[in-house]
């Protein structure tokens, strides 16, 4: 590995160790940067690394609201401005309660590439708080939402940064959100939040979008192998939105998800969530603030696994969906043992960096990276800044047909990347190149600060 690039992961290490996302991610991307960083010994010379595994800014804030019973509550709320050499920062909100400035900065550092690669101006960037909405009242998520964005608004706004949802946070929260900026700034400035209503400036198509793009990006993988999705048999994890929306476009496409998980277990369906009926119910299940997969098993009357995880299972495509480091080295030789070609990552950093390494060097299986495959989602949270510009609302198969194109393209400009460095059909290193190409570009042109 190239002496810089050690250097940095060795700084990192020491200055982020309690970290340990954080650190993860670093190691990854920086690890397949080889090829480029040895052929710009400049980049050196500017400590160009160093200046982007550190964010721009990233500050805490004290977020106080009452509970139904008029108790009150101290969370904490975080949002990292990371890097914003190619357009405003942009990347979700996460409400969780395991969230630390580590999740934030991993998915932060993450989100810079992801947002490069779909090639439209947004840097990266990310936020949220250690708030669980799971089990709350809407009067207590509306008191909550309102005072983590009266902490929030001075440091966003269309052209600085525009947050949008993540775990814990869907259209309700951005609702909640949305309206108390509205009301501290006195202006209808629609294009500070992505993932709207509908009524008030949202994108058609936004909620299925990072489901719908990990889709047609496997399309494109398979394409290249000479396949079609056409009757193929898909692994997923979770059972909300993401996972939703790759059932749907599966069905669509005329292939299947078999498995659904949850904190409770996993859930396999031989059939496949590929009816109206079964696809809509992940909505209810959604909706119920259950958070139990089981409750699909119970509806439909397929095997559930209590507190297992459906690695191993046999299916043509694995799609890793649902959390970070959902994927250990023992899971992933599982995976291998399953007779699936294909390894695509959807979640953020869903696979550990050690199960990651064994399943590109020592199976035949080909690896997608989440940071290429799940860009989908804010590639349209972009699209509906542009249409929020123009005062336009785009119909769900204009944005459809963006979408797609978009997802085609970042395939294609990871995979040429990888060709480019002499790598070969190495998607993860390819889009970590590709999305770091530009950003670097960007960076060296603006000078040091």
């Amino acid at each position: 590995m190239n002496a810089y690039i050690e250097s940095v992961i060795e700084t990192v290490k020491k200055k982020h160790g309690s970290e340990p996302e954080f650190v993860q991610t670093v190691e990854e991307v920086l690890s397949s940067l080889d090829p480029i960083v040895s052929a710009h010994p400049e980049y050196e010379q500017v400590d160009l690394l160093g200046r982007m595994v550190e964010p721009e800014r990233m500050f805490t804030f004290r977020v106080v609201w009452t509970d139904d019973a008029g108790k009150t509550h101290t969370n904490i709320g975080y949002r990292c401005q990371f890097n914003g050499a190619i357009g405003p920062y942009k990347g979700g909100l996460r409400f969780q309660p395991n969230v630390y400035p580590g999740i934030i900065k991993f998915l932060g550092f993450e989100q810079i590439f992801k947002n490069s690669l779909t090639g439209l101006p947004i840097g990266g960037g990310k936020g949220g708080a250690d708030f669980d909405p799971v089990g709350k009242s809407d009067a207590e998520v509306m008191r909550f939402c309102q005072s983590f964005m009266t902490a929030l608004y001075r440091y966003i706004g269309p052209d600085i940064d525009v947050p949008a949802g993540d775990m814990g946070v869907g259209g309700r929260e951005i609702g909640f959100l949305y309206g108390q900026y509205r009301r501290l700034k006195g202006v209808f400035e629609n294009g500070v939040l992505t993932g709207k209503g509908l009524s008030y400036g949202g994108s058609l198509a936004r909620p299925e979008a990072t489901g719908y793009g990990a889709v047609y990006y496997t399309v494109e993988v398979l394409k290249h192998e000479g396949e079609s999705i056409e009757g193929k048999t898909i692994a997923a994890a979770g059972f909300g939105n993401v996972t939703w929306g790759i059932c749907k476009k599966a069905m669509h496409l005329g292939a299947k998800v078999i498995t659904l998980s949850g904190p409770d277990g996993y859930v396999l369906d031989e059939d496949g969530v590929c009816t109206e009926e079964k696809v809509n119910y992940l909505l209810e299940m959604r909706a119920s603030n259950r958070n139990k997969v089981k409750d699909y098993a119970d509806k439909f009357g397929v095997p559930f696994f209590p507190g297992e995880k459906p690695w191993g299972v046999k299916a043509d495509i694995i799609m890793p969906s649902a959390m970070q480091n959902d994927v250990n080295l023992e899971q992933a030789k599982k995976i291998a043992g399953c007779g699936a070609k294909y390894y695509i990552e959807v979640a953020n950093m869903p696979t550990t960096n050690d199960a990651l390494a064994f399943l590109m060097n020592e199976t035949n299986m080909i690896v997608a990276p989440s940071k290429a495959v799940n860009a989908g989602g804010v590639g349209v949270s972009a699209m509906e800044m542009s249409q929020n510009s123009e005062r336009l609302a785009w119909t769900e198969e204009e944005v459809d047909q963006k979408l797609q194109v978009m997802m085609k393209n970042i395939h294609d400009v990871s995979a040429a990347a990888a060709e480019k460095y002499g790598l070969g059909y190495n998607l993860v290193a390819g889009g970590n190149i590709a999305g770091f190409e530009k950003v670097a570009t960007a960076m060296m042109e603006q000078g040091i600060f």
